[in-house]
């Protein structure tokens, strides 16, 4: 399978989400709706414009939206129209199911099925919300409706096992599992399926090779991808022992050295991935230009600022249009201290995609890098106007406004709003809502915030307490900082930029770089590097 299969695969399923959202902006959604409004206004007792315009909202993950029409469907859809009630149910159940209502959910379920009995799909739906409600009785009997209706259904298997798990009779939930796939073995989303299963009982490592089973039946399977990514917060070492092996059984195929090197970076062991990376071109697995972008962004992340210059710049020649690689490349030089090319490349990204985020961010941090701070407050200004759900980009202006541009109570106001985002939960590290909170001086607030964090996280990587280190090191508290620091390092945060270089905003370790504790403790794990 060719990696840029994987990579654009993977891609997809991340803007997925993102592009239904912004598909309610497009002109032609916003015709469709328009189109719809006008008929209710006409007459806002059709029922079937209500459902066509609930479908929509739905489809874009609108549920609010959604969830208003489809009860005011439900207001005029006739008693005698048994199908088409039973269908505006089933769609009130899905956005309620997607909105974590499942009482309501499964209410719903239970009126759609009052008029269709056999309807395959709601005894599902309503099988699987009973399991989530932790009324296992109530799942088996419907699991096993399915079975009468469906004598082969994995899908009823599976579910089975997952009660069994539940009720602690392992042995029969391998069998059930062992079932389902043997229904189906060249089906990778069973294989997928059997791993989450295996994951709920404790057994890791045939989970993963489940998951790589699923890969090499189905090499376009985000699911299976993004299950060993999951797996990889919670249990790093166990990813990463299956996939070495599958690479041992198949050392050509390069998309399990891909997985495990985008694994291992995103878990900050940049060594490894880069060694990964490096082996890809060359066994000649592939030559793509995002292979050298990544490369790059190791080998920065490592404090090797001229091989990354040459790799991403190698990027840039393979692919031209890609916004990232003239970031990448205008971080690198910053990091070199060649502040006017650094600008050049950030005007470059600017131009390749006008208005993206990640490009004004930069573009802004070169600005600052080169005194001209008014210029950069826009920049991150423009940044977040253009993708508000970003932390950084209200942290990263109130930075510019208080500390170069003499304007502390806007700065103040950008650090409240940056804290009541609501696209992170509370206890979530990168919603950095403890940092914008200690910056609009609730000083108490955010150290609740970093303490809880602390508290009920798994640092498996160590950039939870990286970032703890940063947050205590801007709030004073210098001996808790070197605490994290060290705790850090020992998980193996193994980013030499923001030990040593990162100065970006307010969120780094720049205060702590002149104590000599912390220069021994980088000293000492100068293995990772």
């Amino acid at each position: 399978m060719k990696i840029k299969v994987l990579v654009l695969s993977l891609l997809a399923s991340v803007a997925l989400f993102a592009n239904a959202q912004k598909g309610l902006d497009n002109p032609m959604t916003r015709a469709v709706l328009k189109v719809y409004s006008d008929q209710l206004k006409q007459n806002p007792t059709d029922w079937e414009t209500w459902m066509h315009r609930a479908y929509e909202y739905y489809n874009h993950y609108a549920y609010s939206q959604a969830l208003n029409d489809v009860d005011n469907a439900l207001r005029y859809i006739p008693e005698s129209k048994k199908s088409e009630r039973c269908d505006a149910y089933l769609l009130r159940a899905n956005i309620y199911e997607q909105t974590d209502r499942l009482n309501e959910a499964l209410s719903d379920l239970n009126s759609a099925l009052a008029l269709n009995p056999d309807m395959y799909v709601a005894i599902y739906q309503r099988a699987n919300i009973e399991y989530e409600l932790g009324n296992y009785s109530d799942a088996k009997v419907d699991y096993r409706k399915i079975q009468r209706v469906n004598p082969r259904s994995a899908e009823a298997l599976i579910g089975l096992a997952r009660i069994a798990v539940k009720e602690n009779n392992l042995g029969t939930a391998n069998e059930l599992l062992d079932q389902a796939v043997n229904i189906d073995p060249n089906n990778s989303e069973y294989y997928v399926r059997r791993a989450r299963v295996r994951r709920s009982m404790g057994n890791d490592r045939d989970a993963v090779d489940d998951l790589i089973l699923a890969l090499s039946t189905d090499s376009r399977n985000v699911n299976a991808t993004q299950e060993l990514v999951d797996m990889a917060n919670s249990n790093y070492a166990a990813v990463v022992a299956g996939l070495t092996s599958a690479i041992q059984k198949a050392p050509k195929v390069g998309m399990y050295v891909y997985i495990r090197a985008r694994i291992a970076q995103a878990h900050h062991r940049y060594k490894a991935a880069l060694e990964d990376f490096q082996r890809i071109l060359k066994e000649q697995l592939y030559d793509y230009h995002g292979i050298y972008a990544s490369m790059a962004e190791c080998q920065f992340a490592l404090g090797r600022f001229s091989e990354a210059l040459d790799n991403v710049e190698r990027a840039i020649a393979k692919d031209s249009n890609t916004v990232g690689h003239y970031v990448l490349r205008s971080r690198i030089l910053r990091a070199l201290n060649r502040n006017d090319e650094a600008l050049q490349a950030a005007l470059k990204a600017s131009v390749v995609n006008p208005g993206n985020d990640e490009a004004l961010a930069e573009l802004g941090l070169c600005r600052a890098v080169l005194d001209q701070w008014n210029e950069a407050a826009n920049l991150f200004g423009e940044a977040s106007i253009n993708n508000p759900q970003v932390p950084a980009y209200y942290l990263l202006r109130a930075w510019a406004l208080a500390s170069h541009c003499n304007q502390p109570v806007a700065a103040k106001q950008f650090c409240e709003l940056a804290a009541d985002l609501d696209n992170f939960s509370a206890g979530n590290v990168n919603s950095l809502r403890g940092f914008a909170l200690l910056f609009a001086e609730r000083h108490a607030e955010g150290l609740l915030w970093i303490e809880n964090i602390l508290e009920s996280s798994t640092d498996s990587d160590g950039y939870i307490n990286y970032l703890a280190a940063c947050f205590y090191s801007a709030a004073g508290d210098q001996q808790r900082a070197l605490d994290c620091v060290a705790k850090s390092l020992e998980a193996g945060y193994a980013n030499y930029y923001d030990w040593m270089y990162n100065s970006d905003g307010r969120i780094n370790v720049a205060l702590l770089r002149d104590n000599a504790t912390f220069q021994e403790l980088i000293n000492n794990h100068k293995s990772l590097f």
